[in-house]
């Protein structure tokens, strides 16, 4: 059953994926990128890695894509569609895709087994970010709320 799941998973990612890099719309693309998200989430609910994946769900779906969808909507211009399809995106996604299966084909296999490592809890990530990572997650939020701001400045028009 898993592996009938990874399959459905992936195939479902990678056609969001590369319908994000070739549609014509922003705000279609922007949603295909959406659900490539909900589907990277899916493998780390397959592999059982709740709480990355729930963590993958809130940050990157329930906010940067949001974000995404809102700056597309607060910035829109009319665009004049030419009708010819974008190769940009593909041909560079196909590039990296074939540099990572290069990479990972040419690593040696390990065979060594993991060391045991103590259960990995909500209260010990909690510990970790509120103790040794403070500082780069409050510069993370005040880099995000800067950016905000200076899209909604960006975005605010000036009456006469």
């Amino acid at each position: 059953m898993n592996g009938i799941a990874f399959v459905a998973i992936a195939i479902l990612t990678l056609a969001a994926a590369l319908a994000a890099a070739t549609l014509q719309k922003l705000m279609h693309a922007a949603l295909s990128f959406a659900v490539t998200f909900v589907g990277v989430a899916a493998f780390f609910f397959l592999l059982g890695a709740e709480f990355v994946g729930l963590v993958q769900v809130f940050v990157y779906v329930g906010a940067v894509a949001v974000l995404i969808v809102f700056t597309i909507l607060l910035t829109r211009r009319d665009v004049q569609d030419t009708g010819k399809l974008r190769w940009g995106g593909p041909i560079i996604s196909i590039a990296v895709f074939g540099g990572l299966l290069w990479a990972i084909l040419r690593t040696p296999a390990v065979s060594i087994a993991a060391p045991q490592v103590e259960a990995l809890t909500v209260k010990r990530i909690g510990d970790v970010l509120m103790t040794g990572y403070v500082w780069p997650l409050q510069c993370v939020g005040l880099v995000l709320t800067a950016a905000l701001i200076g899209a909604l400045i960006l975005v605010m028009e000036e009456k006469p």
